[in-house]
């Protein structure tokens, strides 16, 4: 059992009201949270922890109501420390007249969403009942008998569209009338003392590594009487309202099955495969690259800010900002020629995957392949979250159930999981290399994947957690939300990358100014040159990466064009900068989140691992003979 047990009160200097929306993952609290405030919000991690919320204002004129989007929930009684945050925020509306919890739920799926009603009801908060997603819930036939609902309850409870903004002013008009849910559960007496004390803030809550018994019994009877309620006011419609189902919503679920299919699921996740590197690889890094790099800046800005700076009568100044390493036509072409349409296009094509509920289901078909590794299926999300940034993938391994797991995913994101920006590096890099090198590069970093986590499984003590999802309908992405997220996601990159990478810039400029660029490179040599047959000058993108992985990719992907490295040097350079130790945000990251020993651990054994591993694909490589120039 856990010895502590947080009660907060409502956050320092909150506007008068405040509305929390609480709900299952997967059910459109984000879509649903857009639309009530406009977009207009801000993340900041919860105090104490390094869980994101979101907090935005209602839009109501005049900015005295607070809405609070909390991480997706289960169960309110926690088991992760997501699930503590969503905790701690309903307790402290228990009582609170201004506060008002809006319950979000999946209108297809009414058993799982009474589970937390039911729960709501025990906590006393003011509530009020969404079934979002009604749409779909209707072209399959369902319908839900809302005024019996609310009557058994006791709320108001209302259906919405959130991603189409329908039925956001009925919600409004129904915060007024939130209630306390009534429809109390008789607790089983094996379990009523135990929960009595929790709720009571008596007791502390369960340990998550080590649930005792009375938590499975209580969901258990939660379910019960959620599956109870959710018989007596659901229905199918009419026979009539069946043959209305719509040829796409037959499609959706055929395409939802044949996508976790065991056979026909893979040659699906190969297509996805495919276009991701179109967009990103072919698109993103070759045509909009070109046209940024090569056109905007190489013709027109760069060309400019050197003739602007050759009027300015210091030579330091002039080397600072338009020299070999400047903040301009390094830093900034860099950041925002080379990189910056790589990250666009990879948000859009990750925010169309995400908008079309294929990730859960790429959740399912990993998760066979996952277990190899002491991992679950729920581990996919950290790691496709890794290809956009490492370092807010980190903090998202916080869902996974058990220590175990959260060490062993932070170790694979940190060694073999490229962010957007260094992936679309390598994409590009990878198009200058024949088919069988780029499968060389990939049957590495997977072998490696593999090997760690095995080992690693093997070596941290702990369990395994189960692996529960839910599985959203597949749809079409709307481009209003892929939009929206890649605009979010790209003012991230500028507001935190960019600046990194003009730091990076500064930090070569000064060790240039110092002459101890060239002693940094000739201390490097034995290692670069002699393990990687890589180019001294190599040294300088191992030395930057650790301040950006993806800042190194550029410069080696800069030094591939310039100096024609050979397809063993390409390959051994992406292999080598993929397991390259991960970049100092991400590294303060799982300090963070795993401790400073952890951080440490990980870190010592990344770096030289990844050096021995580049040099033994160079060795490999070399003696088949297969790529060598002719």
């Amino acid at each position: 059992m856990r010895t502590d047990q947080r009660r907060t009160g409502p956050e320092p200097g909150r506007t008068e009201r405040r509305v929390l929306l609480v709900g299952n993952p997967n059910v459109g609290k984000s879509a649903l949270f857009n639309a009530l405030t406009g977009l207009h919000a801000t993340v900041s991690n919860y105090p104490g922890t390094t869980v994101e919320i979101t907090r935005g204002s209602l839009n109501a004129g005049d900015g005295s109501t607070e809405v609070v989007d909390t991480p997706g929930v289960n169960s309110l009684l926690p088991l992760s420390e997501d699930e503590r945050v969503t905790w701690d925020l309903v307790s402290s509306a228990r009582g609170d007249p201004d506060a008002v919890v809006v319950q979000v739920a999946d209108a297809k799926d009414l058993r799982r969403a009474l589970l937390i009603s039911l729960q709501l009801g025990q906590l006393q908060t003011r509530t009020v009942l969404i079934l979002n997603m009604s749409d779909e819930a209707e072209a399959r036939g369902l319908r839900t008998d809302m005024e019996g609902l609310s009557r058994a309850l006791g709320v108001p409870v209302r259906s919405t569209v959130a991603t189409r903004r329908e039925g956001i002013d009925a919600l409004r008009a129904a915060l007024p009338e939130a209630r306390v849910p009534s429809n109390h559960l008789p607790l089983p007496d094996d379990v009523a003392p135990e929960i009595a004390a929790i709720l009571a803030g008596r007791a502390p809550l369960p340990d998550p590594e080590a649930p005792p018994p009375f938590v499975a019994r209580y969901h258990e009877a939660l379910l019960a009487r959620a599956a109870e309620l959710a018989v007596r006011f659901r229905g199918a419609a009419g026979a009539d309202r069946k043959a209305e189902v719509s040829r796409g919503a037959a499609y959706s679920r055929r395409l939802g099955r044949l996508s976790v299919h065991p056979a026909w699921g893979w040659p699906m996740l190969l297509v996805v495969l495919l276009a991701v590197y179109e967009v990103v690889g072919v698109f993103g890094a070759g045509v909009l690259v070109d046209l940024l790099e090569d056109g905007l800046f190489g013709q027109h800005l760069n060309p400019l800010a050197r003739a602007a700076f050759g009027h300015v009568p210091s030579r330091f100044l002039q080397d600072l900002f338009v020299g070999e390493y400047g903040v301009v036509t390094m830093g900034l072409t860099y950041g925002l020629a080379i990189v910056l349409p790589i990250v666009t296009t990879f948000f859009l094509v990750f925010g169309a995957l995400e908008d079309s509920g294929y990730l859960p289901r790429l959740a399912v078909m990993a998760d066979r392949s996952f277990r190899v590794m002491g991992l679950n299926g729920k581990a996919v999300l950290p790691m496709v979250l890794g290809l956009g940034c490492d370092t807010m993938a980190t903090m998202t391994t916080r869902i996974l159930s058990t220590r175990k797991e959260r060490v062993l995913a932070t170790l694979l994101l940190a060694l073999g999981v490229p962010c957007s920006a260094q992936l679309g590096v390598i994409l590009a890099m990878l198009a200058a290399v024949p088919l069988s090198a780029g499968l060389v590069w990939f049957g590495t970093i997977a072998a490696v994947m593999v090997a760690v986590g095995w080992l690693g499984n093997r070596l941290l003590a702990g369990r395994r957690g189960e692996f529960v999802v839910e599985l959203p309908p597949m749809r079409w992405p709307l481009l209003a939300n892929v939009l929206a997220k890649t605009a979010a996601r790209v003012e991230w990159y500028l507001k935190e990358a960019l600046p990194l990478f003009v730091l990076g810039t500064l930090l070569l400029f000064a060790l240039d100014r110092l002459d101890l660029l060239s002693a940094i490179n000739r201390a490097g040599q034995p290692v670069v040159s002699g393990l990687l047959g890589l180019p001294p000058q190599a040294s300088e993108a191992f030395l930057i990466g650790f301040l950006r992985r993806d800042y190194a990719a550029t410069r080696l992907f800069d030094m591939a064009r310039d100096r024609g490295l050979d397809t063993v040097q390409l390959v051994t350079a992406m292999v080598t900068i993929t397991l390259f130790i991960p970049c100092i945000a991400n590294v303060f990251i799982i300090a963070k989140e795993r401790g400073a020993r952890t951080a440490l651990a990980i870190a010592a054994f990344i770096f030289p691992f990844a050096f021995a591993v580049g040099g033994l694909v160079r060795l490999a490589m070399r003696s088949v003979g297969l790529w060598e120039i002719p």
